[in-house]
């Protein structure tokens, strides 16, 4: 029996169902710890401790769980002491003081276990000395980095590390909760539904999406547009429906939660997601894209970051900042049912091989054979 003893600051069942399925591997013994609380602008959760096939253990943080490179356990040993893990596998960055905080307590506890850790980075920002004093620590004590995104791969490599690199996300997509949609009524040409799903925040380029439904309201009045989320733009995008004259036609959703997002999902004949990329960040998966074509929505997403690997030959991709290139594909979509019914074939086979948490499940078990083969 190999022990795994799993850290990852998951906040909700649909990210939490890979480690249902490692849970069920045979050969495997999980001890999963995560925060006891999560606070974000869009979500507030309180776990507990429970034990059913594996065990969990929720943990206090310092600092907000949301922050992915300041915050810290309050533990000493994560429970290394009496589980005494061969696996350690947190998804944390190497740069960020939770990774070497689980450092330092592998070598007091466990130190002949093995160490996974992850990372979601796709541009190479400038760090500090203490920043690169950190990272060098814990990428020098990694067996192996679990990388979001093909980009995250040249980074590490320029950091020195010189381990497996398979490129795997922390995060699918929970095929039980997000699942085709079912009844269903066929894209109208004159009557299309348009939505986005996310931070109301520049990067995410919600005023790309905004004026190219402007221009594709031209070509069909009935269509509609729901943007799902929150943040500091809201009113300035309210403002800005209401001065490209769409604000009758614009809904303004409240965050919801996951089992909820996918049954707004399923009203929407076309998900959207407009990102832009900024000189410290660009997407660096998408969830909710493989959220909608987990539930057969067509998608069209900028070629910021990794969305165009995420969506592959599965949707529809426009140059990030351009209006004009997004309203011609939503056109394209509006005008020719044949071609949503085929993106939504080729999206759902695309989650199938790629992005279910039961295929993440696979590829993480099968990683954690060759570490202790």
């Amino acid at each position: 029996m190999t022990r795994i003893l799993f850290i990852a600051r998951y906040r909700d069942p649909t990210m939490q169902r890979k480690v249902d399925y490692l849970a069920q591997k045979p050969g495997l013994e999980l001890l999963f710890v995560k925060p006891a609380r999560w606070q974000d602008e869009l979500l507030a959760v309180q776990q507990e401790n429970t034990r059913g096939r594996y065990r969990q253990l929720a943990l206090a943080m310092h600092g907000n769980p949301a922050d992915p490179h300041r915050a810290t356990y309050h533990t000493l040993d994560f429970a290394m002491r009496t589980f005494q893990p061969q696996i350690i596998h947190a998804e944390e960055e190497p740069d960020s003081l939770s990774a070497l905080q689980i450092v330092g307590a592998r070598r007091l506890f466990a130190p002949r276990a093995k160490l996974i850790l992850h990372t979601w980075q796709n541009i190479d920002r400038p760090k500090t000395l203490p920043v690169r004093w950190v990272m060098e620590r814990t990428l020098a004590a990694a067996d192996l980095v679990f990388c979001a995104n093909q980009e995250a791969v040249p980074i590490l490599r320029r950091h020195g590390f010189r381990g497996s690199l398979p490129v795997l996300p922390a995060v699918g997509v929970d095929t039980e909760v997000f699942v085709p949609c079912t009844g269903r009524q066929p894209l109208t040409t004159d009557a299309p539904r348009i939505g986005y799903v996310g931070r109301f925040v520049p990067e995410k380029g919600l005023d790309t999406l905004l004026y190219a439904f402007a221009s594709l309201h031209q070509q069909a009045p009935g269509a509609r547009l729901r943007l799902i989320g929150d943040g500091v733009q809201r009113e300035t995008l309210r403002a800005l429906a209401v001065a490209l004259g769409v604000a009758a036609t614009t809904e303004f959703v409240a965050p919801m939660p996951p089992a909820q997002i996918a049954q707004a999902l399923c009203a929407l004949d076309i998900l959207v997601l407009p990102s832009r990329t900024t000189p410290v960040w660009k997407e660096q998966l998408g969830r909710v894209l493989l959220e909608a074509m987990a539930c057969g929505v067509p998608v069209i997403g900028a070629n910021s970051g990794a969305i165009p690997e995420v969506i592959g030959n599965a949707g529809m991709i426009f140059p990030e900042g351009d209006a004009a290139s997004l309203g011609a594909q939503l056109g394209d979509l509006v005008r020719s049912p044949a071609l949503g019914l085929a993106l939504r074939q080729l999206g759902l086979q695309r989650i199938a091989d790629h992005y279910s948490q039961r295929h993440l499940a696979e590829q993480i078990t099968a990683s954690y054979r060759q570490l202790t083969a």
